[in-house]
């Protein structure tokens, strides 16, 4: 353990500020989501993710990697929000290996009526107080981070 490469002052500063705000902001929008519309942040992630698909589709693989999630986490939530009618999940014309998922009439109007105040949180808990230079930094690191992430993905994968 004495060979680790420890955090200094200021990457442990930046770490703990980082768990706190990944401790803390999930909950946060899942509370607020349930409560106005019933739904998880996962599932609003969903609808959104549908809604600015061409014809609002997107194979299952492509949904759970806009999602970052897994497929079969992305599974179980599509049959939940099946059964609600604001999805539909369907093979592929043109590859019986794909499954398309369609959001469904029902699934975008209640998104759309789920926006104003879904957006309005995320504006308070994330973005109240940033100047536009640090939204910016805020998506090169959140980019970088994301990055960090995939590559560990595919390292685990591989074995």
């Amino acid at each position: 353990m004495a060979d680790a490469p420890w955090l200094d002052d200021d990457e442990m500063s930046a770490w703990l500020a980082l768990v706190g705000v990944l401790l803390r902001l999930g909950p946060a929008l899942d509370s607020q989501v349930q409560r106005d519309a019933g739904m998880t942040h996962f599932d609003y992630q969903v609808l959104a993710m549908l809604s600015d698909a061409p014809e609002r589709t997107l194979a299952m693989s492509e949904l759970a990697h806009r999602v970052n999630a897994s497929l079969s986490r992305l599974s179980h939530v599509a049959k939940k929000l099946e059964l609600r009618g604001w999805i539909v999940r369907r093979p592929s014309p043109t590859s019986r290996r794909v499954t398309q998922c369609t959001l469904m009439p029902a699934g975008y109007d209640v998104l759309v009526a789920a926006a104003p105040d879904h957006v309005s949180t995320v504006r308070q808990l994330v973005f109240e107080g940033l100047t536009p230079e640090q939204v910016t930094q805020l998506t090169a690191i959140a980019s970088a981070i994301r990055s960090n992430l995939d590559a560990s993905d595919l390292r685990t994968l591989d074995g």
